[in-house]
């Protein structure tokens, strides 16, 4: 279950670094097997609820298919995943951008945010 870990780590390192301008910003998506549900506003009420989640969680998008979210293009032209895949395989894709929008790096859902 990636929810528990990574929602609980993003929260963590929001916490300690948001007064130096670090964001989060989290993009529910329901292309993996069905795994985020119901409506944009459930999905945001799920993460702050359960996990504190006080970074935006933005409305749900698409990150793969002909209706990719263009940040989602972008992300994924600037940093390749794995093998050179180009495609989100999973909920909890993560990017790091710095301050000027360059993508730095990409994480698979795997990578523990606090391995970041």
């Amino acid at each position: 279950n990636f929810a528990d870990a990574n929602y609980t780590q993003l929260t963590q390192l929001y916490t300690k670094y948001k007064e130096i301008g670090f964001e989060i910003l989290g993009f529910p998506c329901n292309q993996f097997l069905r795994k985020e549900p119901g409506t944009s506003q459930e999905a945001q009420d799920f993460a702050c609820d359960k996990y504190k989640a006080e970074y935006p969680i933005l409305g749900k998008i698409r990150v793969n298919g002909k209706d990719t979210a263009p940040v989602y293009k972008y992300l994924k032209a600037q940093k390749c995943g794995s093998l050179g895949s180009r495609r989100i395989k999973w909920n909890f894709t993560k990017f790091l951008v710095d301050e000027k929008g360059h993508v730095i790096q990409r994480y698979s859902p795997t990578t523990q945010p606090l391995a970041i």
